[in-house]
């Protein structure tokens, strides 16, 4: 028989531990001294502590040993529970590979971002212009901001032919939203012409805040806190819809580099009274 720091040394185990797996009955000593508490482990209990210790290593949690324990005589019993695990371990190893790839191209879009925030900051300069009147041709939605291309691709079908200038989108809400942004593609047309479904009209002319942003749209976001910031700074009140441009873009058939994307943000304004 063992004392339990003589058997912590022989399997390993410190003697919290074996207080622990006895307190679980996960491995219980071979006697117990009634007056002082002592407990005494033998040779099975040193088989069994090898077992355990083998078991921990696969990531068996301890339920799970308790089971295997009590089910499993030999290896050829166990083998039920080690493939399981592995199954359970090769899907963790997929979804952690997964993780760590995900990791990585946010890491890499972290930095790509920062290079645009640096580059529009330096580069690109706030201008007050007046935007003149056009016909446009729009079709004003509720949904998420990426059904944007959906409506512009349907709108180029029906209007192709009057199309006079690059895709733009009205946007009428004075903050983010995520299911039910309100706002309206649409198309500049050299003539106004009778399209179903879709809002022909001419477009008013207006004072704005403008500044060309370049990069993938979700960067957008430092753009507009710059013209906001100069429009208060000017004293001047932002008037709804707001608008972009999109000078350059995704095409109908290839997406291009959203790194050269440029984008011109056209803020309305009026002096504050």
């Amino acid at each position: 028989m063992f004392s339990i720091g003589e058997f912590s040394k022989a399997s390993g185990l410190s003697v919290k531990t074996l207080r622990f797996y006895h307190e679980r009955g996960l491995l219980v000593p071979a006697a117990t001294d009634e007056r002082s508490g002592y407990r005494y482990y033998d040779g099975r209990n040193l088989e069994k502590a090898g077992v355990i210790r083998a078991l921990r290593k696969f990531e068996f949690s301890l339920e799970e040993i308790a089971a295997i324990l009590e089910d499993c005589d030999d290896d050829q019993d166990a083998a039920e529970y080690l493939q399981r695990q592995r199954k359970i371990l090769e899907g963790k190893s997929r979804h952690y590979r997964d993780l760590v790839q995900r990791i990585d191209q946010v890491m890499q879009l972290q930095r790509e971002a920062r290079e645009i925030v640096v580059f529009n900051r330096e580069s690109q300069e706030i201008e007050e212009r007046f935007v003149q009147p056009q016909i446009v041709a729009g079709l004003r939605i509720k949904g998420r901001y990426q059904d944007c291309g959906k409506v512009f691709s349907k709108l180029a079908k029906r209007v192709g032919r009057h199309i006079s200038g690059k895709p733009l989108c009205l946007y009428y809400d004075g903050e983010y939203r995520e299911e039910d942004a309100d706002f309206e593609p649409c198309f500049p047309l050299r003539k106004s012409v009778a399209v179903n479904e879709f809002d022909v009209r001419t477009l008013p002319g207006a004072a704005c805040v403008i500044l060309l942003h370049r990069g993938p749209y979700d960067t957008l976001g430092e753009s507009y806190a710059r013209v906001f910031e100069y429009a208060k700074h000017k004293g001047y009140e932002i008037e709804l819809p707001t608008r972009e441009v999109y000078l350059k873009g995704p095409g109908m058939i290839f997406r291009g580099n959203p790194k050269k994307y440029l984008t011109e943000i056209q803020v309305p304004i009026r002096q504050e009274t």
